[in-house]
This record gives structure tokens, C-alpha cells and sequence, in this order.
């Protein structure tokens, strides 16, 4: 590794200080940056992600994606804990949380909109920034594709009712241009891109062009990743700052859950013996979370300015700094799984 990768959390934690302080110095900026954007997805973060992402759909092999299946048991773990488990205990540490163990620190009058806020993330898993991740723990390229995508798939169909029946509400309006575009970006352009860039590194020199190739553009996805740090942190400088001890106390039960979950994916895979390049990806695609989604409905259910909208940009800003604490966890570990 490069000593830009051996430190890379040092450089998110600075991305993350840098965006706070440019966020307060010159709002002006970061709003501007902000108004770009069309179904509550922001295209100049999506286009950073795309940067992201790209390297490892270019690893993909279309070849090896029937054999997928031949190994199951990584995307059963896959569907158990993003739909059957997740969206659950979100909403028991948010009743936990935030009708009991917080309930003299914040304005009771929210609180059922911070429930609702850990319901949204709960129960949208994500569907970008873990090809990301995936790339960090050198996980299965192919394995990653079909994990995300079976996710996809299921949300589609799961994603309303699951809320419907935690939030008690019946008229769940989902942002269908805000699911279907996030999906285009984050999955099937680079799909494409990366698949027809390996076509053609494949005919000039085979495997070894194209690992010549990602690690040449590697860089290049770790710098998208530290430039939207600091974009999404940038974004919420002021709130950072003017309400820092709520913002706190509203990441208490997102951090319970996220490292929660892994555990749980995680143990899982190593008690199934799954190969690490399975298990990781399998353990952080639960954790991660598909905040554009949640955002957005948060924000057409409850209004811009709503305790619920609050909570899931908690948990944008929550989610890098421990993924990549997790990252790092998983690659300590890799010696510990077999294969």
C-alpha cells in the first residue's frame, strides 16, 4: 500500500475537519454545489461516486457471474440482515434511545420523527459506496454485483412496506425517480463503462492490463471518496456547529447499529467459513446505508426542516468515518477466514 492508502483515514478525518470549516467560512459555495442536483441526488456527488465505483466494475467478469450462485450462502446473509433484521432494530434503539435513555436532552416533540429517521436508514440498504468498500477490503468484484443488485431488486418491493408498517403509515410515496436514478448512476452506467473498458484492455493484453489498469485509476477513486467528504460535510457545516450536541446524541444509536450489524454479517460469514473476499462485502453492505433514498423520503414526508430529515443526514455524515473504521477492521482480520 501506498502511504496514501496506509493513511487514509487520516485524510478522511482531515476532509471531514476541512469540510465543517469551509462549510461555515463560505456557505455561499457549498449551497451553490447543493442546488445541483435532480431527484434529491446531488450529480456532482454522483459523479465523484462514479469515480469510486468505476475501478471495481472495471474488475468485474462477466464470465464468472453464473458460478455466483454456485455460493449462496453470502447472499442469504445478504437478504437476513438487510430486510429481516435491520430495519427492525433501528426502530427498537430509536425507541430505546430516544424515548428513553435521551429522553431529558431532546425536545420530546421530535422524537417521533428521530424513530422515523432511523427507520428510513434501516430499511435502505446501500447501493453505491459499498462497491467502494468492497474495493478497500479486496473483496469478489462479481460477488459485490450480484449482492448489490439482489438488493436493489428487493427494494423495490420491500422498501414501502417495511416503513409502512413501522412508521404506521399507509401512504408511503416512494421517490421512484430518486431510487431508479441513483441506481442508473451508481450501478449501471459504471456497470457498463467498466465493462466495456475491460473488453478492451482484455483484447490488447489480458488480465495482467487490467490490473495495470484499476491500479493505475485506483488513486483516482480515493481521491472521489476524500472529495466527498468534504462536500457532504461542507454541506452540513453550519448544523454541525450550531447544534453539535444534538447532532451527538442523534449518532448514538446509528454508531450501535452500523458496528452492530457488521458484527452480526460479519460473525455469520466466519461461522459458514465464507472465503473473506465473500464475507467482508457481505458484512458491509448491511452497515451502509442508501441515504439519498432516505433522505428524500424523509424529506417528502416530514418537510426539509423535519427532525426525521435531520436523522438521515446524521447518518450521511456518520456513515465514512465508520466504514472506514470497519474497512480496517476487516483487513486485520482477512488472515482469519479461509481461502
Amino acid at each position: 500500500m501506498s502511504i496514501f492508502e496506509r493513511y487514509l483515514s487520516l485524510w478522511v478525518g482531515l476532509g471531514i475537519v476541512s469540510g465543517v470549516i469551509l462549510g461555515n467560512l463560505v456557505p455561499g459555495v457549498f449551497e451553490l454545489l447543493a442546488s445541483f442536483e435532480y431527484a434529491s441526488v446531488n450529480l456532482l456527488v454522483a459523479v465523484l461516486i462514479w469515480a469510486m465505483v468505476y475501478p471495481m466494475m472495471v474488475a468485474v467478469d462477466f464470465t464468472s457471474l453464473k458460478d455466483v450462485g454456485k455460493r449462496p450462502k453470502g447472499l442469504v446473509i445478504t437478504i437476513v440482515v438487510n430486510w429481516l433484521i435491520k430495519p427492525f432494530t433501528m426502530a427498537a434503539l430509536g425507541i430505546l434511545f430516544f424515548k428513553h435513555v435521551f429522553s431529558g436532552f431532546i425536545p420530546q416533540e421530535d422524537v417521533g420523527q428521530y424513530i422515523a429517521g432511523l427507520i428510513l436508514l434501516g430499511a435502505a440498504p446501500c447501493t453505491a459506496m459499498v462497491f467502494v468498500w468492497s474495493q478497500l477490503t479486496k473483496g469478489d468484484a462479481n460477488y459485490t454485483l450480484v449482492q448489490v443488485s439482489l438488493n436493489d431488486v428487493i427494494m423495490v418491493f420491500a422498501f414501502a412496506p417495511i416503513v409502512a408498517l413501522l412508521l404506521g403509515v399507509t401512504d408511503i410515496a416512494v421517490p421512484w425517480d430518486t431510487l431508479l436514478l441513483s441506481v442508473g448512476l451508481y450501478v449501471v452506467i459504471p456497470l457498463v463503462a467498466g465493462a466495456v473498458t475491460r473488453s478492451v484492455l482484455t483484447a490488447q493484453g489480458g488480465e495482467p492490463a487490467v490490473s495495470k489498469f484499476t491500479a493505475w485509476v485506483k488513486p483516482a477513486s480515493i481521491l472521489g471518496l476524500l472529495l466527498t467528504v468534504v462536500l457532504l460535510f461542507g454541506f452540513q457545516g453550519p448544523v454541525i456547529l450550531d447544534r453539535p450536541a444534538l447532532i451527538a446524541l442523534l449518532a448514538v444509536p446509528i454508531l450501535i447499529q452500523s458496528y452492530g450489524i457488521f458484527a452480526l454479517g460479519y460473525g455469520w460469514a466466519y461461522l459458514w467459513k465464507l472465503p473473506h473476499r465473500v464475507a467482508a462485502p457481505c458484512a458491509l453492505i448491511g452497515t451502509s446505508n442508501f441515504f439519498e433514498l432516505a433522505v428524500a423520503v424523509a424529506i417528502g414526508l416530514f418537510g426539509l426542516n423535519s427532525g426525521a430529515a435531520l436523522v438521515t443526514v446524521v447518518g450521511v455524515l456518520v456513515e465514512v468515518p465508520v466504514m472506514l473504521s470497519l474497512v480496517a477492521f476487516a483487513n486485520r482480520t482477512r488472515a482469519r477466514f479461509p481461502g
